[in-house]
């Protein structure tokens, strides 16, 4: 993943948190808001009701004054005497007809002594039986604007309203929960960005570092292969042969993780040209043959594209067709067979590769393509490799904008091909 990438996926990501936070904390507060002034309309109206019931016991004139002191304490001035059973009966009845069942404490100003007295804490009932009565626990304030007045307090009035904000705090405590692992899942993703980029500058800087003694051994090689003496010495000649042979295969997979290294990094870009692929798979085809025929297979050829120009880079193409015809060879246990066809349309062009190897299960197709995979072989180590030739097949195909396609059954071959749009 490039760092671009990855700087953009966390500056969306904290974008992200931050304005989900701000929205939910914007959302419980204004649920807040709205229930506590749901909670004071209704005490209102009730406390409202409870005046006017007074009014009518004594046929006075009422004002309906009431004075909100805090958030969970009013007092209501009736302008006369008043009477605590009747006033804890108006309230029993006026707070429940209104919607409001908690618990509430009562008192009435006593003038000679200026104090609240007889403040009950009652629980209120879903009808207008009585219920037991609590002794109050907390004396009642005094106002300062009134006579005759009683007070009222909801002590329980917080828990009440959080008690009816409990779905909206389940889903506030399931998002901050998806937050966490969404934050988790970042700082994983830059853990293994960093242990991805470890792993690359290791490889890049081993595959670098072997490049010198490769390029020594390559020189001593072909100095002791063009000796007389050795050239006279069948021993020795085999054993520079050997040489020879396993250096070049050893530099051709560390210029293979070279090449991955570049796909994979930034600096990677296709030098694109007009090309016939016709006639280049005929000049491909004349190096692998060789390797074929050694085998005891055939090598056969059906390049029937009447258009073969397409716009690729030569370099990837020509290696994308030796990966291809190399895995044919190598994963075989028999002779090889192997044929190489063109065909093409109005628009594309598609390259075939067919064989008769031993062909890939169906539960490792769909893996085939990923870095370092291999199929298991069980206790089969005569086909060595590292796993990255199909991946660099897909990456270049992929860069081209080509669709690959792989058809394969256990046993009876495999038949790889490239879909490319005709320049």
């Amino acid at each position: 993943m490039k760092n671009s990438t990855v700087i953009r996926v966390i500056v969306l990501g904290v974008v992200a948190i931050v304005s989900v936070i701000a929205l939910q904390t914007y959302w419980v507060m204004k649920t807040w808001d709205v229930k506590e002034q749901e909670f004071h309309e209704r005490a209102y109206i009730a406390l409202r009701n409870v005046a006017h019931e007074f009014g009518k016991l004594n046929t006075l004139p009422q004002y309906d004054l009431i004075d909100r002191v805090s958030n969970n304490y009013y007092v209501v001035n009736v302008n006369q005497n008043i009477n605590s059973s009747n006033l804890e009966y108006f309230l029993r009845r006026e707070l429940e007809a209104v919607g409001l069942h908690e618990c509430f404490q009562y008192a009435i100003h006593n003038c000679a002594s200026n104090k609240m007295v007889s403040g009950n804490m009652v629980c209120a009932a879903t009808t207008v039986d009585l219920v037991p009565v609590q002794a109050a626990t907390e004396e009642l304030p005094t106002s300062d604007k009134y006579i005759y007045y009683f007070g009222v307090r909801f002590p329980n009035r917080g828990d009440d309203i959080l008690e009816s904000m409990i779905p909206t705090l389940i889903f506030s405590g399931i998002l901050i929960l998806t937050l966490i692992f969404f934050s988790y899942s970042i700082f994983v993703i830059l853990r293994q960005k960093r242990l991805s980029e470890m792993q690359k500058d290791f490889i890049n800087n081993m595959t670098h570092e072997f490049k010198t003694p490769i390029s020594t051994i390559n020189i001593s090689a072909n100095v002791f292969l063009k000796d007389p003496t050795i050239a006279n010495n069948d021993r020795l000649q085999r054993y520079a042969n050997i040489i020879n042979e396993q250096n070049q295969r050893l530099n051709n997979q560390v210029e293979k993780v070279l090449q991955l290294a570049k796909i994979e990094g930034d600096q990677f870009k296709l030098n694109r040209e007009v090309l016939n692929i016709n006639e280049l798979v005929k000049s491909c085809l004349q190096g692998v043959r060789i390797k074929v025929e050694e085998k005891g297979g055939q090598l056969n050829s059906q390049l029937t594209a009447s258009a073969s120009i397409v716009s690729a880079d030569r370099l990837h193409l020509n290696n994308v067709l030796h990966n291809l015809l190399d895995n044919a060879i190598k994963y075989t246990n028999t002779a090889p067979h192997i044929l190489v066809s063109t065909q093409s349309t109005a628009t594309h062009l598609t390259l075939t590769i067919r064989d008769n190897g031993i062909g890939i299960a169906k539960e490792h197709q769909d893996k085939i393509f990923q870095k370092f995979f291999r199929v298991p072989t069980g206790n089969r180590h005569d086909v060595k490799g590292f796993g990255l030739g199909l991946f660099y097949v897909n990456n270049i195909c992929r860069a081209h904008g080509w669709q690959l396609q792989l058809e394969s059954m256990e046993d009876e071959g495999t038949s790889v091909c490239i879909q490319m749009p005709l320049s």
